[in-house]
């Protein structure tokens, strides 16, 4: 497991005078990997919707971290234009140092025990009727900050009776019992990213283990069969094309309902380089044979991320099963 030890942080005593600790303090030193001019398929317009500016003073207003911002997510714009927002919870520091990632490493501070309240409170205010929880990686935390997730589930339950909740959590790596306390928590969907192909994880993912987040997917079935499950991958990292349909098949064998496959973009020359950007065409022909691989939902574009759409995902998801299997009561 790669953890980050944070040896750059200045003591609090003289704030004002202290620079700025670096986002990335374990790449600094890397190479330079130039950023290539995006396609005219994957680029964005700037937002200007009033209703952005809304919901920016949302997250403000109640203190939160939303992996739109933090992961530097294309469809930023989108989303807040119509009040959708992803909130990160247990801070905005990961202890892992992922080559793909713009998340801050480094070591986070302790946990916010008034957290869920207001993430409750936000997704009130927002009338969502889902609602997206993910978090960094806290391998510093004896449980990797499983009890809050599930304390934010049950604050939101509290709240929003009605609101969905959907999970993306790390992969709880030699925490024993970590799972169980979020799947305890019920929350209607389950995600639990692969990013990529086990090939690529020394490189990409040097902290996770491909087979251990495999395992996990497939724990959460055991534990509650009802319960939705989800995944995502990159593409453009260097990946073979039998490499993406070999990881459908561990999905499949994990019983998971949806799969998400976006376009890699690189957030600064010294992150992971894009090694190829995949035209439309392919993210198309990859939906066609992980629909045939028999997955309930498939979303795969170039924009395509975990949350983008996750509300309509959701409802389109729970149609599916239910036209394959029939209604499953909770």
């Amino acid at each position: 497991m790669v953890t980050i030890v944070d040896t750059l942080s200045k003591p609090d005593t003289d704030a004002a005078k202290s620079p700025e600790r670096p986002r990335h303090p374990e790449k600094a030193h890397r190479p330079d990997n130039p950023i290539q001019r995006k396609p005219k398929w994957i680029r964005v317009k700037a937002p200007t919707s009033p209703v952005y500016r809304e919901t920016i003073d949302i997250v403000r207003d109640n203190k939160l971290v939303t992996v739109c911002e933090e992961a530097g997510c294309p469809n930023i714009g989108e989303c807040w234009s119509k009040k959708h927002a992803s909130f990160m919870i247990l801070g905005d520091t990961c202890t892992r140092a992922c080559a793909f990632c713009n998340v801050r490493t480094g070591m986070p501070g302790p946990v916010d025990e008034g957290e869920p309240e207001r993430i409750a409170e936000a997704v009130a205010a927002m009338g969502l009727n889902h609602v997206v929880i993910t978090s960094v990686d806290r391998d510093d935390l004896d449980d990797g900050g499983a009890t809050h997730f599930a304390n934010v589930i049950k604050a939101i339950r509290k709240g929003s009776p009605g609101t969905t909740v959907e999970v993306l959590t790390p992969d709880f790596l030699r925490k024993d019992g970590a799972l169980e306390i979020v799947v305890e928590a019920k929350p209607d969907v389950f995600n639990h990213n692969m990013e990529t192909v086990p090939s690529k994880y020394l490189k990409v993912r040097p902290g996770a283990r491909y087979f251990h987040s495999i395992r996990l997917l497939q724990r959460v079935k055991e534990l509650d069969t009802t319960m939705f499950t989800k995944s995502g991958m990159m593409v453009g990292l260097g990946e073979e094309r039998n490499e993406v349909l070999q990881l459908m098949d561990d999905l499949r064998t994990a019983d998971v309902d949806f799969l998400t496959i976006g376009q890699y973009l690189q957030p600064t020359k010294k992150h992971h380089a894009v090694m190829a950007f995949i035209t439309p065409e392919e993210f198309k022909a990859y939906e066609r044979i992980a629909y045939a691989k028999g997955f309930l939902k498939v979303s795969s574009s170039p924009l395509t991320r975990s949350s983008h759409h996750a509300g309509e995902d959701f409802a389109d998801l729970r149609r599916a099963r239910e036209a394959k299997f029939g209604r499953i009561a909770r």
